[in-house]
């Protein structure tokens, strides 16, 4: 880990969340991580099997869900009420003191509905990163509280949206970077970004802008990993000190890929 006035925006995945074992290592670590950090996470897998209870269907284009009206309950109760509330009682238990935050609590993630062309998403927001109210987020950082986003943001006319948690983790940091030093991680089940997904011992340990062109364009990085190194990639750009794309398990160690 980095100096202990740096702050850490963590995010984890769907797999991780949708794991009791790999989520229960992950909050022990995370609990030990000294100094400000603030924890994002997803639970796609959550919301697709809390839809088919409710008998509501899970529609996909591209690997990213559209949200319709009924799919927009759905995605809040998950994301806002089960899913982050288990998140933080977890974090208490293991003596982390958390708060549990959609972006309209305290507007701390301002976002505008996508425009439904080419593709109608339905209520899917991106966020105005220049928006987010950085002394908002310094109060919570310093009054030594944890902020713990679910991926729901909003309007401001009294709609929530869904975004990607990834992008939200990116704006966070983004934000967070304006405050201080700020690093961030985007946690998964892999081990980072790997020459062949089905060895663990092909991690790649650096991408630049410059390499992740190559890659892309030999096949090497392809599907859902494209878009998350995108985000590392402008986070950087827009004055976040460093991103690492890593296993749940290694945050403490540092191990994975870093993008620069």
């Amino acid at each position: 880990m980095s100096n202990k006035t740096d702050i850490q925006v963590i995010k984890i995945g769907g797999n991780v969340v949708d794991n009791p074992e790999a989520l229960e290592r992950f909050i022990g670590d995370f609990a030990q991580i000294e100094g400000r950090k603030i924890l994002i996470h997803g639970g796609g897998k959550i919301a697709t099997r809390l839809s088919e209870k409710l008998g509501i269907a899970t529609q996909m284009i591209d690997g990213r869900r559209v949200t319709d009206a009924a799919t927009l309950e759905v995605v809040t109760m998950a994301y806002g009420g089960a899913i982050n509330k288990h998140i933080v009682a977890l974090l208490q238990a293991a003596g982390c003191n958390a708060i549990g935050l959609s972006g309209a609590d305290a507007n701390l993630l301002p976002a505008v509905r996508r425009k439904p062309v080419p593709i109608d998403y339905g209520f899917v927001g991106d966020i105005e990163v220049e928006e987010i109210p950085i002394e908002t987020l310094k109060v919570l950082l310093d009054s030594g509280l944890t902020p713990v986003f679910c991926a729901l943001t909003h309007d401001g006319q009294g709609s929530m949206l869904n975004s990607n948690a990834d992008s939200v983790a990116q704006a966070v940091a983004v934000a967070a970077s304006r405050i201080d030093t700020t690093h961030l991680h985007y946690c998964f089940e892999k081990v980072g970004v790997l020459r062949d997904v089905e060895d663990e011992e092909s991690l790649i340990e650096l991408i630049t802008a410059e390499s992740f062109a190559s890659l892309r364009e030999a096949g090497v990085v392809n599907k859902g990993m494209i878009p998350k190194i995108e985000n590392a990639l402008r986070a950087i750009e827009a004055g976040v000190s460093s991103v690492i794309i890593q296993h749940s398990d290694n945050i403490l160690s540092g191990r994975g890929t870093t993008i620069r």
